[in-house]
């Protein structure tokens, strides 16, 4: 049982990791990073595609995104859906290719960057304290129907702070690297 409830929390808490990790993928940096036009959706024949799926996207150089479609006739609606994308950016097509700078990152909206960083790593822990919270009131629902004895419930308490101690190791490694990677000129 208290195996089980323990395998369930440690999944769940790095399920928690990931989304926080996936969420610092979203936000932009100056840097020009192929996962930047994730969520962005393409019209490819009536329905919405991600951008990965009708051209590559590649990092040209460190302020460049290089977008090469698969299609020709694709170069029109993806430089489209990058520009009504929430990201602020300015698409030029070459031909076939479409070349997309990434605009230098003003002080200030670095600053705000960097508090929605901090956001997110927040909820991230707060979701992990909630699983740790589960798995604590699971134990003391085992311990009321005396399926465990209360050395047991406090062990395995125990076991599930130190899970939760380093998953939230983990956010703050990710918070303190992406807010250093924000503040970088």
């Amino acid at each position: 049982m208290i195996k089980e409830i323990t395998q369930d929390a440690t999944v769940r808490m790095g399920k928690s990791v990931d989304a926080f990790k996936a969420e610092l993928g979203k936000i932009r940096t100056g840097r020009a990073h192929p996962s930047l036009l994730d969520q962005v959706s393409v019209d490819y024949y009536g329905s919405a595609v991600p951008i990965s799926q009708v051209a590559s996207v590649s990092a040209e150089d460190a302020r460049t995104l290089l977008v090469s479609p698969w299609e020709k006739d694709m170069v029109k609606a993806i430089e489209k859906a990058i520009m009504i994308s929430d990201l602020g950016l300015n698409p030029s097509t070459a031909g076939t290719a479409i070349r997309v700078p990434m605009p230098p990152l003003t002080e200030e909206r670095r600053r705000e960057l960097v508090k929605l960083v901090k956001k997110e790593a927040e909820n991230g822990k707060i979701s992990i304290r909630n699983i740790r919270r589960d798995a604590n009131g699971d134990f003391k629902d085992l311990l009321k129907e005396k399926d465990i004895s209360e050395d047991e419930e406090r062990r395995a308490e125990d076991s599930i702070q130190k899970l939760t101690d380093k998953h939230i190791e983990d956010v703050d490694k990710l918070l303190a690297v992406k807010e250093k990677e924000l503040m970088e000129v």
